[in-house]
């Protein structure tokens, strides 16, 4: 699709909202499980959606809080290959951590953990920077047209 066409497309939205969510939880779960997972005796969704165990006083806590970021980093790069346009990935981005909030309220209460609010906070302007700079290097590529001409 040309970049200059704009089509509202619900369901292209909601996919890709949907697939990204999807990989977040994929790779916070598999970082979680790496990191988190050799210093507990059993994991469980807590430590990926309760607010107590973003805590930056104790290893386990440490260990939270780098998956949580490296997911963040993952996202950033699943937004270049999903979402394609730097002027989208704020949105989804604050979308992802919305929905994720929401879960978390689910799941453990409100986050009153001043902690947990920087973590996510700031792994939500690390994927919302970063993939737009990625997807802004990949928008400013040169189109490479030496193919596309006959041979003189």
């Amino acid at each position: 699709m040309f970049y200059g066409a704009v089509v509202w497309d619900p369901w292209l939205i909601v996919s890709q909202i949907v697939c990204l969510q999807c990989l977040y939880y994929l790779t916070l779960g598999l970082s979680t499980a790496i990191l988190v997972g050799s210093r507990v005796s059993r994991m469980s969704l807590f430590y990926l959606f309760d607010y107590s165990a973003v805590d930056a006083s104790s290893v386990t806590g440490l260990c939270v809080i780098a998956s949580s970021l490296f997911a963040a980093l993952a996202g950033a790069g699943f937004m270049l290959y999903l979402i394609e346009r730097a002027k989208k990935c704020l949105d989804f981005s604050a979308t992802l951590y919305i929905i994720h909030l929401f879960i978390c309220i689910v799941y453990g209460g409100w986050p009153s953990s001043f902690t947990w609010w920087v973590v996510n906070g700031t792994g939500l302007a690390v994927m919302a920077w970063l993939g737009e700079w990625l997807c802004i290097r990949r928008e400013l590529r040169d189109i490479p047209i030496s193919r596309l001409r006959a041979n003189v």
